[in-house]
């Protein structure tokens, strides 16, 4: 059962999610810049079979990084938030408005949680905090 948070609880924790997610931005740029490694080393492999090296630290790099990334994910979970998309930085948390359940919306760069949405609609579907 997802765990239903009031606005001044997900304000609460809006310090901590920064954190973490801007540290779970990290892990996925590192995942992917090691991903363009893995995919030079590859060709240069497939090239002239030199290079074997790079290629194993570009797969310890990239496992290491979406390791770390989907452990901050993880710790966003815990907290009671879904990531809803880890690129843009936006975060949901489940609560209640009107007497059905909601997400309440941020994205990485806003200032505080001002936005809702339904549970079926997406980022398009933000609605002001009144």
């Amino acid at each position: 059962m997802p765990r239903l948070l009031t606005l001044e609880a997900a304000l609460a924790l809006l310090p901590r999610v920064r954190e973490i997610m801007a540290r779970a931005q990290q892990h996925r740029r590192d995942y992917l810049a090691a991903e363009r490694q893995l995919a030079d080393a590859v060709q240069t492999v497939r090239g002239n079979g030199h290079r074997a090296d790079t290629l194993r630290q570009a797969q310890v790099a990239a496992t290491r990084a979406l390791r770390q990334a989907q452990q901050a994910v993880e710790e966003l979970h815990a907290l009671g938030c879904e990531v809803k998309d880890l690129e843009m930085g936006l975060v949901d948390f489940r609560s209640l408005r009107e007497g059905r359940e909601v997400y309440l919306c941020w994205r990485v760069g806003e200032e505080t949680i001002s936005y809702w949405h339904e549970l079926d609609a997406g980022f398009g579907g933000r609605q002001p905090l009144d």
